[in-house]
C-alpha cells in the first residue's frame, strides 16, 4: 500500500448543536480513486471543505502528505483542487482569462502555455475567447476541472462532478478522471450517480449522517456481497444505519 496522502484522524465538525461530522478517521493513498458515497446530507461536502479551507474542523486533525490543514494552511491549499458542485466563475470572462486568474488565486506564476495545454486537454480550445456564459453545460463543467488543475495539485476532490450532464458527456468526464490518475493525480470523488462509484473507483466510503459506515475496496466490497449492484448494497447499509431495513 502507497503511503497516505490525506490523513483524516478522529475528525468532528459541529455547526452549533448541529453535528455535521462525528470522530471520523480515513485515509486516502497516493494515485488511488476513492469515491465517497451517502445521501443528502450525510457530511460528504462537509468533509471535504475542512479538507479543502473553507471549513475548520471542530475537533481532529487533518493532513494532506503530512502536512496540517491548519497548522500549514498555505501548503496544504495549494496541494490540493477542488471541483465544486456548483459553477463558480465570473459569466463574463473567458476560458483563458479565467485559467490565468486562477493561477494568480493560488500563488502560481503565469503560464500562458500550461493554460494552453489544459484548454486542449479538456476540448475548450476553440472557445478560449468566448464568454463563459455562452458555453454549453458540459462545456461549463470542463471548464471547472481545468480551472482546479492549473496549480497541479496533487490531490484532486470531484464534488458531484458530473451532476446535471448528459450520459455522454458523463462518459466523456468518466475518461478525464481515469486520465488524471493515470498522470498521477490522487482523486476523491462525490456522487449520487452510483454506476459512477462503481466504474471508476480503487475503493469506497460510506458515510450517513456524519459517520462513516464503511471503507472497502471496490472489488472485495462487491465479492462480498455476491456481486450484487453497488447500488442495492449502498441502499441496504444505509437503511441498516437508520433502522429502516427489513429483511
Amino acid at each position: 500500500m502507497k503511503p497516505p496522502v490525506l490523513r483524516c484522524s478522529h475528525v468532528t465538525k459541529r455547526y452549533g448543536n448541529l453535528t455535521a461530522l462525528e470522530d471520523l478517521s480515513l485515509e486516502v493513498y497516493e494515485g488511488e480513486i476513492f469515491a465517497l458515497l451517502g445521501p443528502n446530507g450525510a457530511g460528504k461536502s462537509t468533509l471535504i471543505h475542512c479538507i479543502t479551507g473553507l471549513a475548520k474542523q471542530t475537533e481532529g486533525t487533518i493532513e494532506v502528505l503530512g502536512f496540517d490543514t491548519l497548522r500549514d494552511f498555505r501548503t496544504t491549499r495549494r496541494l490540493v483542487g477542488l471541483v465544486p458542485q456548483e459553477i463558480n466563475y465570473d459569466p463574463f470572462f473567458t476560458p483563458m482569462e479565467i485559467l490565468m486568474i486562477q493561477m494568480g488565486l493560488m500563488g502560481v506564476e503565469p503560464d500562458r502555455e500550461r493554460v494552453e495545454s489544459l484548454l486542449r486537454t479538456f476540448a475548450l480550445d476553440e472557445k478560449r475567447d468566448a464568454y463563459t456564459r455562452t458555453l454549453s453545460g458540459g462545456m461549463k463543467r470542463r471548464l471547472l476541472v481545468a480551472k482546479s488543475l492549473v496549480h497541479r495539485p496533487r490531490l484532486l476532490f470531484l464534488d458531484e462532478p458530473s451532476a446535471g450532464v448528459d450520459v455522454e458527456l458523463r462518459r466523456e468526464l468518466w475518461q478525464e478522471v481515469k486520465d488524471l490518475r493515470a498522470a498521477g493525480t490522487t482523486i476523491v470523488l462525490t456522487t449520487h450517480y452510483i454506476e459512477e462509484a462503481e466504474q471508476l473507483a480503487d475503493r469506497i466510503g460510506i458515510i450517513n449522517k456524519g459517520e462513516l459506515l464503511l471503507v472497502e475496496g471496490r472489488d472485495s466490497l462487491l465479492e462480498r456481497h455476491n456481486g450484487r449492484p453497488l447500488e442495492d448494497i449502498f441502499v441496504e447499509l444505509i437503511r441498516r444505519a437508520d433502522g429502516r431495513y427489513v429483511t
